[in-house]
């Protein structure tokens, strides 16, 4: 089985499950496009669904991220992202995820990040 995506004006409407063939068949009147996509794809790396390693096979890697409503579709990119939620945030072009100015502090403690101060709050 395979995963696509409808998208119109570059927004995801949809997103089902079927066998390529389904679209020999179907008849869709709506407007948009159906976009194949990968449901173990994130951040441009394919992971095996059985261990969440990265698979031995990415070529499996499709359109950088699995869609959902409302997730963009940038075909010069020809990647999947979500929409932008934080305004200090800026997207990755390798991965199509949105990061952080500041990374996640690494001492092991739990944050949270503060868009007022753009910076980690630790939680206590």
């Amino acid at each position: 089985m395979s995963h696509y995506a409808k998208v119109l004006d570059g927004i995801v409407q949809n997103v089902i499950v079927a066998e390529e063939d389904f679209f020999d068949t179907f008849v869709d009147d709506s407007p948009g496009e159906w976009i194949q996509c990968s449901y173990n794809t994130r951040g441009g790396v394919h992971y095996d669904p059985e261990t969440g390693n990265p698979s031995d096979d990415q070529t499996k890697a499709l359109r950088k991220n699995y869609p959902g409503v409302g997730f963009i579709y940038d075909s010069s990119r020809d990647a999947f992202y979500p929409q932008k939620e934080l305004d200090s945030w800026v997207l990755n072009e390798t991965t199509c995820l949105y990061e952080p100015p500041t990374p996640y502090p690494d001492d092991g403690e739990y944050y949270v990040w503060n868009e007022e101060t753009t910076s980690w709050d630790l939680v206590e």
